[in-house]
């Protein structure tokens, strides 16, 4: 069924307004990739909306699964302390929902690749 996984694009957050910007940047493209997918951005600290926010906007849209992609390059307290405790209390507000917490993007190797690629140029 369309419209049912949602994604959220889990960033660290700044006061700057213009530090949104890529992840926005992140977030348009993949909806021009896949129209039925629902996304949003988050951000631990500094900005809005937080992690439980933004899933409840999925689910509002109709979301009935969410992917948080943790949008971190490197995996330091954040990632491994911090963004799990925060889904966990997200699944105990949801306890129905379908909610994953997949690997920062920094430990892909197709973005160490490309960090590789574009730092060669």
């Amino acid at each position: 069924m369309a419209g049912t996984r949602g994604i959220v694009l889990l960033a660290h957050g700044s006061r700057d307004p213009l530090w949104r910007q890529p992840m926005q940047q992140v977030a348009t493209r993949m909806r021009e990739y896949d129209a039925n997918v629902l996304v949003t951005c988050a951000y631990l600290e500094l900005a809005r909306p937080d992690l439980a926010t933004a899933t409840a906007q999925l689910l509002t849209q109709g979301a009935r699964s969410i992917s948080v992609v943790p949008m971190f390059l490197g995996v330091g307290l954040h990632v491994r302390e911090d963004l799990p405790r925060l889904v966990a209390e997200v699944k105990a507000l949801h306890p129905h929902l379908e909610l994953t917490l997949q690997p920062a993007i920094g430990e892909d190797s197709r973005m160490v690749n490309l960090m590789a690629q574009i730092a060669l140029l």
